[in-house]
């Protein structure tokens, strides 16, 4: 069976002919990048294939030690990482506990704490290769034991919450919800194999997200909790954790970090609120020197500022989902309603100020490949009022909940609005972000931001797969996880693209979201401040970050 390594030169011939996709038109170039990445494509050889040299980065003036770095951003509570579902509450511990992989601003993957992977043609089969300069900063290596425990702690079911579950494939044995006996064995101190009973082109894709955080063997002994077990492979260690306030880094003590000189003393992370005008103040005050995120509602107030705007387009998105478990939700002509009561493309403007492009409730992002394009379903409010009084829900008061959050408050209000000129009795209830997001899975209708995945079956099987952790809708339709599995079984994106179209045809039907856009996102930062940019999955790296001394 002929392995593909990680950074080589050799790729299957799917991948030779989804390059000539590329250069045709008929293929972003985007998950393009990452298929090749996965399989086999050194990053110039990827860009390569499609006619493209490597987008070369600034070159930055030689790097200076010293400094804290102090970066607006939400601090949500600290969670066991495999149970983390939101990004900044990842970003808040990625400073010391790291990912396997690493998605690029590039669109390409690229290993991290692995040093190396190889996957077969068929992707059944992974070889993953950690580390062996990775140290913990209690002094342990990192040894392929410690991989082997974290698949395993990703692979179990019984834990409430754990959306790493969906990530791991057939990895999981469905009968034990454990991982499956002879899934992933120990090949030496280093190595580890792993053996897939189908397919999964997004196994590799999954260990970017960031949630997939690696925890050291002693992490469950002091309750999962990261700020009693402060043991890491990464560049800084945690000083302090104060949730709504604060969280403060140190640069590592014990041992060197394995990516290298670490030109930062500190890091800092302060939650100024959800109002964007706090935000704006400490840049003014000189109190942060970095954004987590800029709304576009004020892009030209941070760019008056004189600071440094950072963009990456992105399969981000909100979605306003019903969860059918709910009456009247559980009717679909009440929920194709909803839909046909809103205009997705007014909604953009409202809520995210025109940056983006809408979207057509399926969720699946023009800039994937095997995205195919159907029909929007536009506004049409008389059929919205009929189908509702057919359902005999003319009457009914929906009650659409979101966060406080600056974007997330106006695009609700946007389909409240839309709503009401159609006719349909709804009330906007807006939670502060710490109580709304304790319960984000459970509210009968609510709005839930998306971060981007890189492949378009990513986010369907953390979504909207019957029983996953993260199936806020309730929905389950076993065509689609029926179809979903063999999309995750096609390597070529072409191919994939037949069985596409049925997956978004019956989640569009379904009615169980409006899906107004996707988003552009965008950070800001004073000019001292190098190597920070903004990812297209929102991740902060910092351990290569530095600052300009007075």
């Amino acid at each position: 069976m002929t392995f593909f390594k990680n950074n080589g030169n050799e790729v299957p011939d799917h991948i030779r002919a989804a390059a000539e996709d590329v250069k045709a038109g008929n293929m972003d170039r985007r998950e393009f990048l990452a298929l090749a990445s996965v399989f086999g494509a050194s990053a110039a050889m990827a860009y390569g294939m499609i006619g493209m040299p490597v987008p070369a980065r600034a070159q930055e003036a030689t790097p200076q030690k010293g400094g804290v770095l102090k970066v607006n951003m939400f601090v949500k509570a600290p969670k066991d990482p495999r149970l983390a579902d939101w990004t900044e509450i990842a970003n808040t511990m990625r400073q010391s506990l790291e990912a396997l992989v690493y998605y690029t601003p590039e669109y390409t993957f690229e290993p991290y704490l692995l040093e190396s992977w190889e996957v077969n043609d068929d992707a059944t089969e992974y070889l993953m290769k950690v580390r062996p300069n990775a140290v913990w900063n209690n002094g342990d290596k990192l040894t392929a034991d410690h991989l082997l425990f974290n698949l395993e702690r990703w692979s179990d079911k019984s834990v409430e919450g754990n959306s790493m579950v969906a990530r791991m494939g057939t990895l999981v044995d469905p009968n034990t919800g454990k991982m499956r006996e002879g899934g992933a064995v120990k090949v030496d101190d280093h190595t580890v194999k792993v053996t897939l009973t189908e397919p999964d082109i997004s196994f590799i894709p999954n260990l970017a997200d960031y949630p997939c955080l690696i925890v050291h063997p002693s992490f469950d002994e002091d309750g999962s909790d990261f700020t009693r077990n402060k043991i890491g492979t990464g560049p800084f260690d945690l000083v302090s954790f104060d949730v709504g306030q604060r969280v403060v880094y140190k640069r590592r003590e014990n041992g060197d970090w394995w990516g290298g000189e670490v030109m930062l003393d500190g890091i800092e992370f302060i939650d100024y609120g959800t109002d964007p005008s706090a935000s704006v103040s400490a840049f003014e005050s000189g109190e942060v020197h970095a954004n987590y995120e800029t709304t576009p509602d004020f892009l030209e107030i941070l760019d008056g500022l004189g600071l440094e705007r950072s963009e990456a387009v992105t399969s981000i998105t909100i979605v306003a989902r019903t969860n059918v478990n709910n009456k009247p939700y559980d009717d679909q002509r009440v929920r194709n309603a909803l839909q046909l009561g809103v205009d997705n493309a007014v909604v953009l403007q409202l809520g995210q100020a025109g940056a983006g492009i809408p979207a057509e409730n399926h969720h699946v992002a023009p800039i994937h490949p095997e995205y195919v394009e159907l029909p929007p379903v536009g506004r049409d409010v008389e059929k919205a009022k009929a189908l509702m009084a057919e359902a005999g829900a003319a009457d009914f008061e929906h009650e659409l909940i979101s966060s406080d959050e600056d974007w997330h408050r106006n695009t609700g209000d946007a389909i409240a609005a839309q709503l009401r000129e159609a006719g349909i009795k709804i009330k906007r209830t807006v939670l502060p972000g710490s109580t709304f997001w304790n319960d984000w899975t459970k509210y009968p209708y609510s709005l839930t931001n998306w971060t981007m995945r890189p492949l378009g079956v990513q986010v369907l099987a953390l979504a909207y797969r019957t029983g996953e952790a993260w199936n806020e809708t309730g929905w389950s339709n076993p065509e689609f996880d029926q179809k979903l599995a063999q999309a995750l079984s096609i390597v070529d994106p072409e191919e994939r693209k037949t069985i596409m179209k049925d997956i978004e045809q019956i989640l569009q039907d379904s009615g169980i979201i409006i899906q107004p856009f996707w988003r552009k996102v965008y950070n800001h930062h004073q000019p001292i401040v190098h190597n920070y940019f903004q990812h297209p999955m929102q991740q902060l790296n910092l351990g290569k970050v530095w600052l300009e001394q007075a």
